[in-house]
């Protein structure tokens, strides 16, 4: 392509692009094969000093964008270099060039005519990004439209262009705005040549608006400065159409009724967003590009939420017909827990008793390592020997200790009405009657409480045909071997203060559970005394 002019040293001029009432953006090429895009601006430059005020608030304005790019940012064009061109002393910001489709291009032919809902919001989230990398280095862009937000085919993401307002003087600006500008997409602010970061966000609003309906709020019938006026007019009077409606009518007859329907689905909270976008006082809407992006980062999460509950819901109701086999499988579950629990109680107990037997032998060794005098010795000696006699005579010659006078026997539903009427209006007394101890290596004692068993099998019983409990003599003599007590449930934190001794006892059987047998034992005075007995400690006589 033959060069118009020429733009500075190193620039191969490569054509226009297209021309605006902020300037014209030409195509170049540094020197080897660097592709850039120029923007060159309508005011031109007497000289490049001090006393040219164009120039001065030029060369400001290009020191506060290149802050811009002082951090990179995937959705706002990378500046360059900025100077003044060699043949009519126009300035000009050489930008990076972005290969790719434009809003405004992407909304016509072959394309349709309205965005997805899904693409839109990709646009609104990348835009806001940009906005928001903007606002942070406190630049306005002041042109926000369709046509300076190019889709990167390299990249996949939406780009912010054309920062020809950003770097132009005020007034340059107010004229550029009042009779070149996009009006279509101004903030009402602008009309008296006013930017801010809500001037950016109004526009913003605009954009999203034309990709959901395919049009502008107020579109410009045509270029007259009539027309002009009466669109200015409507930003700041008229509140801007239903987006639902404007959707509805110009959805592609290409797309399927289920696709149609699905894209007319647009969340709430971009549709509030938009219209928050368009309100015609500018405190109203959000502040910047970064209330902005936060609000889309809630939304976006918000959506999230509800189709994971969704989803949850769904698979719910998938769930429902497992349900009976799902108990099933809790059941075992809570079953190999408890075992668990049961086990990691006895492995505690365990550790226990191990700690106290440690210390106990350090104890010992400790003595042992100071150690005691002969006479002191023998004196221990003869006291614990002593000790050792009185305890024996206490434990077997002796009345057995009361039955605590507060413990109440539980009651047995299944003994006959005379016994339970006993047990129900009594409690359990002193046991006064002395059972006869039979023991293979020692005679008979006298003891007033049982006592429970060495740990050896008991006989099995003969299960009765077609029942699984066994049949057991309403009474019968078992061997207790130490002591052991009652406990009032079938369950080892339930044991009670009441106890039988080592010896002989006639004792009734009822029901099993688990490692437990209900016992009823009848004292001396005829008083039932009922509880559970671990199975382990008790044996039938003829086994022992």
């Amino acid at each position: 392509m033959s060069k118009i002019f020429t733009i500075a040293e190193g620039l191969e001029n490569l054509g226009a692009l297209k021309s605006g009432g902020q300037g014209s953006v030409y195509k170049a090429r540094k020197t080897g094969e660097i592709i850039t895009a120029i923007k060159i601006l309508p005011t031109p430059i007497s000289s490049e000093n001090d006393d040219d005020k164009h120039f001065i608030s030029f060369s400001n304005e290009v020191q506060k964008l290149k802050r811009v790019n002082e951090v990179p940012n995937p959705n706002v064009v990378s500046i360059i270099a900025s100077g003044i061109t060699s043949s009519g002393n126009l300035p000009f910001i050489e930008m990076e060039y972005i290969e790719g489709a434009d809003l405004g291009e992407l909304l016509q032919p072959p394309y349709d005519p309205v965005f997805t809902v899904k693409e839109t919001l990709k646009v609104a989230d990348h835009l806001a990004n940009a906005l928001a990398h903007c606002h942070r280095a406190n630049i306005k862009h002041g042109d926000i439209k369709s046509n300076n937000v190019k889709f990167n085919q390299r990249t996949g993401n939406y780009v912010l262009l054309d920062f020809g307002l950003s770097v132009m003087s005020d007034e340059q600006r107010r004229t550029s705005v009042r009779y070149a500008g996009a009006i279509e997409f101004m903030a009402p602010e602008q009309s008296t040549g006013e930017t801010l970061t809500e001037t950016d966000v109004y526009s913003y609003g605009i954009i999203l608006f034309e990709l959901l309906t395919g049009t502008v709020p107020f579109p410009l019938t045509n270029k007259g400065e009539m027309a002009r006026n009466a669109v200015m007019l409507a930003h700041m009077e008229k509140l801007p159409p239903d987006i639902i409606t404007l959707r509805q009518n110009a959805l592609p007859e290409g797309w399927s009724a289920d696709k149609q329907q699905r894209e007319m689905e647009i969340p709430v909270w971009l549709l509030s967003m938009i219209y928050k976008c368009l309100e015609k006082d500018p405190a109203k809407r959000f502040k910047n590009g970064c209330e902005l992006l936060e609000f889309i980062q809630r939304g976006t999460i918000s959506d999230e939420r509800k189709r994971a509950i969704d989803q949850f819901t769904e698979q719910s109701a998938k769930r429902k017909g497992d349900e009976p086999e799902l108990r099933k499988e809790i059941l075992l579950l809570q079953a190999a827990l408890a075992k668990k629990e049961n086990l990691v109680k006895d492995l505690q107990y365990v550790v226990e008793t191990r700690d106290r037997e440690l210390i106990e032998a350090r104890g010992y060794l400790s003595t042992r390592r100071n150690g005691v005098s002969k006479s002191v010795f023998f004196l221990v000696f003869i006291v614990a020997l002593g000790l050792a006699g009185f305890a024996a005579y206490d434990k077997f010659y002796k009345p057995a200790k009361h039955v605590p006078a507060d413990t109440i026997t539980t009651v047995d539903n299944k003994l006959p009405a005379a016994t339970t009427d006993a047990a129900k209006t009594d409690p359990v007394g002193p046991a006064t009657d002395n059972l006869i101890k039979k023991h293979k290596k020692w005679a008979y004692k006298k003891s007033n409480t049982p006592v429970v068993n060495a740990k050896r099998p008991a006989k099995k019983n003969t299960p009765v045909t077609g029942s699984g409990k066994y049949h057991r003599r309403q009474e019968e003599t078992y061997a207790i071997l130490k002591d052991t007590y009652f406990y009032n449930a079938p369950d080892t934190s339930k044991r009670s203060d009441i106890y039988l001794t080592a010896g002989d006892a006639t004792l009734t059987l009822k029901e099993e559970k688990g490692d437990f047998q209900y016992a009823i034992f009848i004292d001396g005075d005829g008083k039932p005394i009922k509880g559970w007995l671990l199975k382990k400690d008790i044996k039938p006589e003829t086994d022992y």
